[in-house]
């Protein structure tokens, strides 16, 4: 399991190439994925995002990307022999015209005027794109690295919160009968004090006490709780991205626990239904952290 958060570097020299790069990710709902390479580099962007969705499955990451010429590729220096001829042919006929002492050299028609022009060498795209994506996969390790590491933090906590809720569900369901008990001894001591002298039907108050207990039972709810909680339990050992499936059963973990604060009629089981709550409330904040 991985952690969205994250960070890769890796600097290598390839073919001529300096290249940096870093990856960077926070939470996100979705994968968003951000370029930020030089503008000449712009053709860069489409093969790095295709490479970063194929290892992350969602959180908004930015790829920052610098690349240095540490050779001569990017630039030539080209001879323009019909211009220096033209030169040379001047300087010669000036130096017969005028009987001048011949110091016409190379450096000289050299420094002439667009003699010698650079010129940008295309650059090999898809060359430079290999190599660009060769250390990108060697910072997407080392990223990688540090999420799993941070995804064992976050399951580690989460399943400690799981036996937390588990002792609550069981006190949940050890108080739901007692708390029929209690009703019915309430209702047995207030139709008495009602009908005074009159003697009480007993099947009466075993008939309201069943209604009673019908329309307070929390145990389908409990049942579904500790189901829940096994899947859990086996989702945080798989090695795929589960973070969308956690949201989904931690919502279905908090609609059992409102359906039993709704049936909740006493300060203990509210108490034990606000716990369980809180639990799963900060289960669900530390998914939101999971790929």
């Amino acid at each position: 399991m991985k952690s969205m958060t994250g960070y890769g570097r890796s600097q290598v020299v390839v073919d001529g190439w300096e290249i940096l790069i870093e990856l960077r990710a926070v939470n996100h709902r979705y994968l968003d994925v951000n370029v930020k390479a030089p503008r000449s580099y712009g053709f860069l962007e489409d093969a790095l995002k295709k490479a970063a969705g194929s290892h992350i499955s969602r959180g908004k990451v930015d790829i920052f990307v610098s690349i240095t010429s540490l050779g001569t590729q990017e630039t030539a220096i080209m001879l323009n022999k019909e211009l220096a001829r033209g030169y040379l042919d001047a300087l010669q006929e000036l130096r017969d015209c005028f009987q001048l002492h011949d110091d016409i050299s190379v450096m000289g028609i050299a420094r002439m005027p667009d003699v010698l022009v650079s010129e940008r060498v295309a650059i090999d795209i898809e060359a430079l794109t290999q190599a660009v994506l060769q250390v990108f996969q060697q910072a997407v390790q080392e990223f990688d690295t540090m999420r799993e590491r941070e995804g064992s933090k976050l399951a580690a906590d989460v399943s400690s919160r799981m036996d937390t809720i588990l002792g609550l569900v069981a006190e949940v369901e050890k108080r739901s009968p007692e708390r029929v008990f209690a009703y019915r001894e309430r209702l047995e001591k207030r139709m008495n004090e009602i009908l005074a002298d009159m003697t009480v039907d007993p099947q009466r108050i075993l008939t309201e006490a069943a209604i009673f207990a019908d329309k307070t039972a929390v145990d389908e709810e409990t049942v579904r709780l500790r189901s829940h909680l096994h899947q859990l339990a086996l989702m945080l050992e798989e090695t795929k991205p589960i973070g969308r499936k956690l949201d989904f059963l931690v919502q279905e973990m908090n609609r059992e626990a409102n359906t039993i604060g709704s049936k909740a009629n006493d300060i203990a089981m509210s108490n034990l239904v606000i716990s369980l709550k809180a639990e799963i409330e900060k289960i669900r904040e530390q998914i939101q952290n999971i790929e």
